[in-house]
């Protein structure tokens, strides 16, 4: 009798937030109070949110992030815990609040908007190597943000070294890109990511290419999704949905990808395979309410 297969193990680095969601018939004016139809509180941030998705799909997922002390940063963790996250917290001491993000969705088209912080109140110096080595040195998978600069470097270079496969969450240019690009297999880009220099998301895409990434990505919401590899490039259909919550849909396909990627799967598959997980997130209300619908997803080698 063969044995189960082993569960795929990702590792998550990047940025994690406390967000406080409204659901609303439109956003409000100046000076002006309104009612939500529904509100949620729950762990956010582009790589917390991916290890969501892919701990739900069924692997093993663990959040190498910088939370600090005090409540907001225990409520994140038990919130990540309570869905199937490991969280470790580089940085246990500060003194520095965990981020806190505001998000409303817009009741007739899903549409959100976010007002918060992000990593760059919280100092997070790199981790010692041996103590690196060891988080991702099991790992099948490991995704990037580029959040929290010297955590990112430190990944990148790690990945590099070991040789797993890794993808780069590029949501928007920061510095620390210049760095990170170089390390990864597999760059999954945002249609409004821009190369330094590059006007147009299929112009980053193909420079993206021809500066030596093996693997480039482009997601646009419910557009095709653009791919280039090995000297080709492609496009594939997004599943249509009647979409009623988009947050996190984008960390959601990042998740699934990383997922599909830690299984061996080809590129244009993995690619169909997030596209139908972030769908099936964005017909769902709430921040948690789709876990159990991608669960049900199969994975098509």
């Amino acid at each position: 009798m063969s044995e189960p297969r082993r569960r795929p193990r990702g590792v998550f680095v990047g940025l994690a937030t406390l967000d406080v969601i409204h659901r609303v018939d439109a956003a409000p004016g100046p000076n002006e109070k309104i009612t939500a139809r529904a509100q949620f509180v729950a762990a956010g941030g582009p790589a917390a949110n991916a290890a969501v998705a892919f701990a739900a799909l069924g692997g093993e997922s663990s959040l190498l992030t910088a939370l600090g002390s005090g409540p907001i940063a225990r409520t994140i963790a038990a919130e990540l815990a309570g869905v199937g996250v490991r969280v470790v917290d580089v940085a246990p001491e500060s003194e520095d609040q965990a981020p806190v993000s505001s998000v409303s969705v817009i009741e007739a088209t899903g549409e959100r908007s976010v007002v918060g912080g992000d990593a760059a109140r919280l100092v997070v110096p790199a981790p010692r190597a041996e103590d690196l080595t060891r988080e991702l040195g099991e790992a099948d998978v490991v995704l990037l943000d580029g959040h929290h600069p010297e955590l990112a470097r430190a990944a990148a270079h790690e990945v590099r070294r070991s040789g797993v496969p890794s993808v780069l969450d590029a949501g928007r240019w920061k510095p620390v890109m210049a760095d990170v690009l170089p390390c990864v297999t597999d760059v999954v880009a945002s249609a409004d990511f821009r190369l330094p220099g590059r006007n147009t998301s299929a112009d980053t895409g193909s420079g993206l290419a021809a500066g030596g990434a093996p693997v480039v990505v482009v997601t646009a919401g419910g557009d095709p999704v653009r791919w280039w590899s090995g000297g080709r490039c492609g496009e594939i259909e997004v599943p249509e949905v009647g979409v009623v919550d988009t947050l996190g849909a984008g960390d959601v396909f990042h998740g699934g990808y990383a997922f599909a990627l830690a299984q061996g799967l080809g590129l244009e598959r993995r690619i169909a395979f997030a596209s139908e997980v972030a769908a099936t997130r964005c017909a769902h209300v709430g921040p948690r309410s789709w876990l159990a619908a991608i669960a049900r997803i199969p994975l098509h080698r």
